[in-house]
């Protein structure tokens, strides 16, 4: 193959790179968008009472998880709001704990 022939193919290929790089950028950004409306949506849901603030939930459930909190999301479903967290135990097991966002009960617990 010839030196130019595979200089043209790198500047297709590059071309190609920088093209999937800019159609990528807009879901990116989607994605933030989405995470902040989902902030927003969640803000709006503890300042009117709705559910409680993720502060007030860990407060409610010390002593009562079976292990420390590596993760939480919150989550609606249909009219309801549920806190997800994942727990891992002294053994090293994970479990998802789900907690109604409104009440503060533990709703199901389950190992992975």
């Amino acid at each position: 193959m010839s030196k130019s022939m595979r200089s043209g193919q790198t500047v297709i290929l590059a071309m190609v790179l920088a093209g999937a790089t800019l159609v990528g950028a807009p879901r990116a950004a989607d994605a933030r968008d989405q995470d902040e409306l989902r902030r927003d949506e969640v803000r709006r849901a503890v300042e009117n009472g709705e559910i409680h603030s993720l502060t007030d939930i860990l407060s409610t459930l010390r002593g009562k998880l079976p292990g420390e909190v590596a993760g939480v999301e919150i989550e609606h479903e249909g009219s309801r709001w549920l806190y997800e967290f994942r727990i891992v135990d002294s053994q090293g097991r994970l479990f998802e704990v789900y907690v109604d966002a409104r009440s503060g009960e533990i709703e199901r617990i389950k190992e992975k």
